[in-house]
């Protein structure tokens, strides 16, 4: 008698099912993934994109809430910079509001580093004018925390005025050279009226560089890259705050004549409801 191996022989002409997937299955599976990924990644793009833009809301909601702060100590909101420099002018200070506004962003010891009788490009501000500040910087721009000529990027500048309807001469904003406004001053009203804004395609963009205020010439997202204008990496418009504190979408089909009024302090224009 043979002995029993312990494994099932198989029949005459019957064959084990085959295991495993054919190409054929898995150029299917592959397909099928591949399909199920081109269906989620706009659906995590745009969650991703909607992340950044409410951390750039929240950065302009801190802003808002330091130039308001700035407000009640001073009894006026900063002028927009101090000291204008035309070109060729070394002398001049040409300093922001955002670099007047640090301690009431819990940023005091930065702000006693500074020499504020010294121009914002001096080499006795070099060191803290290098200070990357997040809440300064878009989570959405692609220059991100680069410095920019040595000094911290700032991708939110003030409202100048707007040359969308007539020359901005004299300007017609809140955050203007040489001038502060209190917010009865600001006839327009306070949720009517542009203070700062988005521009994080600005080249020169630094927060201690009086440079990053302008006055609005075109629709949002529209500026040639020389302009100073209000836009973003955003999708379809750009982030700004009211004089209010409150902060807002702008979007780029926004009417350029309700664009222009919102930024001008005393134009005493209509505007229709844009929220």
């Amino acid at each position: 008698m043979a002995k029993k191996t312990g494994r099932h022989s198989l029949l005459p002409g019957f064959h084990a099912p085959a295991t495993g997937f054919s190409l054929i299955e898995l150029l299917v599976v592959v397909a099928i993934i591949g399909a199920l990924v081109a269906l989620l990644l706009p659906a995590v793009q745009a969650s991703r994109e909607t992340a950044r833009r409410s951390g750039c809301a929240n950065n302009l909601k801190q802003i808002g809430l330091a130039l308001h702060l700035y407000h009640d100590v001073h009894k006026s909101f900063p002028p927009g910079g101090i000291e204008w420099r035309p070109w060729g002018n070394a002398a001049n200070r040409q300093l922001a509001w955002s670099a007047f506004v640090l301690p009431y962003l819990e940023e005091q010891p930065l702000y006693d580093r500074l020499d504020l009788k010294q121009p914002f490009d001096s080499p006795a501000n070099a060191e803290a004018a290098a200070t990357v500040l997040p809440v300064y910087i878009c989570p959405s721009s692609a220059r991100g925390a680069r410095l920019v000529q040595g000094r911290g990027p700032a991708d939110y500048g003030g409202i100048y005025g707007e040359r969308i309807t007539s020359p901005n001469n004299p300007p017609k904003g809140v955050m203007i050279y040489d001038r502060a406004f209190a917010t009865h001053q600001i006839d327009d009203g306070l949720t009517h009226t542009l203070m700062i804004a988005e521009d994080s395609q600005f080249g020169d963009g630094q927060w201690i560089n009086g440079r990053n205020v302008f006055d609005q010439a075109y629709a949002i997202n529209a500026a040639p890259p020389f302009e100073n204008d209000i836009r973003s990496e955003h999708t379809a418009g750009a982030m700004s705050l009211l004089a209010s504190g409150s902060v807002r979408f702008l979007d780029e089909s926004i009417d350029l004549r309700s664009l222009a009024a919102l930024c001008t302090r005393e134009g005493r224009e209509v505007i229709d409801h844009l929220w």
